[in-house]
């Protein structure tokens, strides 16, 4: 999604929540940043369209309707009722940890999405103790290749990556179905089948040298059921390419 059209949608969003009317298509068309500039009724028409339709997608409900029986154009608007947060109940460790998460990533990608949910708890009413937060600073440092692996895990493609060995500087291609990232003593871990050595194994996140390339389609790589990820970079099977034990 373009940035114009993200603000767009925003701004939409805002413009329906903000009334207890209904508001025209063409009202909204004069208040909503982003539509003013278009040409013409028909393409105006077509891009609200495909905005409503982006929004009710999203799970954000678009009401239609009129104010009065004597209103000859339908109107829209969004009802905080159905757009706000159920009532969340938290405890106080709780509320206190979701504001500790928001400053443990280190990493941009995951900073947004963290913000993201303190806010939304803050907007439902409920109280997040930012100073207990900040009795504790810990940062969790995130290795480049953490979140193209995390991307990988998540649509479930094989990926492939240069590799440094333990203790050596020889480098090799290596080609790993993902079954997921995990940290373990302050360090970052992938853990999947290695094909090249037709076994499972773990790799450290440091050791990725340059970009991670997926292979292949979305959907082929499924993690096995009985794998704890943990238990197997922690355990004595979880080696990485050097040979050695992971944690090491």
């Amino acid at each position: 999604m373009s940035t114009a059209r993200a603000e767009r949608l925003v701004n939409l969003v805002l413009a329906l929540l903000s009334t207890r009317q209904y508001l025209t298509a063409d009202r909204v068309r004069q208040i909503v940043p982003g539509y003013a500039d278009v040409a013409g009724d028909e393409a105006f028409s077509r891009m609200f369209e495909r905005d409503k339709a982006e929004l009710r997608e999203l799970g954000i409900p678009v009401e239609t309707g009129r104010n009065s029986v004597f209103d000859a154009v339908e109107g829209y608007r969004i009802a905080r009722r159905d757009y706000e947060l159920g009532e969340i109940d938290l405890a106080p460790d709780e509320a206190a940890a979701v504001a500790l998460a928001v400053r443990l990533w280190d990493s941009p990608e995951l900073t947004g999405q963290a913000h993201g949910a303190l806010v939304k708890l803050r907007a439902a009413g409920v109280e997040v103790d930012d100073q207990s937060a900040t009795l504790v600073e810990p940062r969790v440092h995130t290795d480049p290749a953490f979140a193209p692996l995390l991307s990988a895990v998540r649509r479930g493609c094989v990926v492939r990556f240069d590799y440094r060995r333990g203790g050596s500087p020889e480098r090799r291609a290596r080609t790993v179905e993902p079954w997921g990232v995990v940290s373990w003593r302050a360090r970052w871990y992938l853990v999947g089948h290695d094909r090249d050595r037709a076994a499972p194994r773990c790799f450290r996140l440091s050791r990725i040298l340059g970009p991670v390339r997926t292979v292949g389609a979305a959907g082929a790589v499924r993690r096995p059921e009985d794998v704890n990820l943990l238990e197997f970079v922690a355990g004595p099977d979880g080696a990485d390419d050097a040979g050695e034990a992971a944690p090491a």
